[in-house]
């Protein structure tokens, strides 16, 4: 059974499935790997000080991610510039809704009290783009380099 279960995993995780299920089983994983200093979350050195300087603008700045917010948590809490989530005002995941659909955008704008039209949503996927922009989100897509 055992040898099963860790095949199905590894079968999702090829398929690069997002199902809130496997996103938390991967932030139990996780949190033992963060907590023994065995991993470190890796920013990239722009990102830390873009949000220190939206947050001196009085914007507000939240996380959606496909990872659950305890995986978020871990990175973000044991990362390469040291514990960073002071710097956040909120998580989200795929309990919210899936990042495909616009209604998800739309549960969010209204769980922190804002019109979808004064949110940007950052994003280096084409089709969470497209469902932002659906709930008349601003949207900025991001070109990273691969890992």
């Amino acid at each position: 059974v055992i040898r099963a279960v860790v095949d199905n995993v590894h079968w999702q995780m090829a398929l690069d499935r997002k199902t809130t299920a496997l996103k938390q089983l991967q932030g139990h994983m996780w949190r033992a790997a963060y907590a023994t200093g065995l991993v470190k979350g890796e920013i990239f050195e722009d990102v830390v000080p873009a949000i220190r300087k939206w947050r001196e603008a009085g914007m507000k700045v939240y996380i959606y991610s496909s990872g659950s917010v305890e995986a978020q948590k871990l990175l973000f809490g044991y990362s390469t510039e040291g514990d960073i989530l002071e710097l956040f005002d909120g998580h989200f995941d795929t309990k919210i809704g899936p990042k495909v659909e616009s209604e998800s955008y739309r549960r969010i704008a209204a769980s922190i009290g804002c019109d979808t039209n004064n949110i940007l949503f950052l994003t280096d996927v084409p089709r969470e783009a497209n469902a932002a922009e659906e709930a008349d989100t601003h949207v900025a897509v991001v070109i990273r380099p691969d890992l």
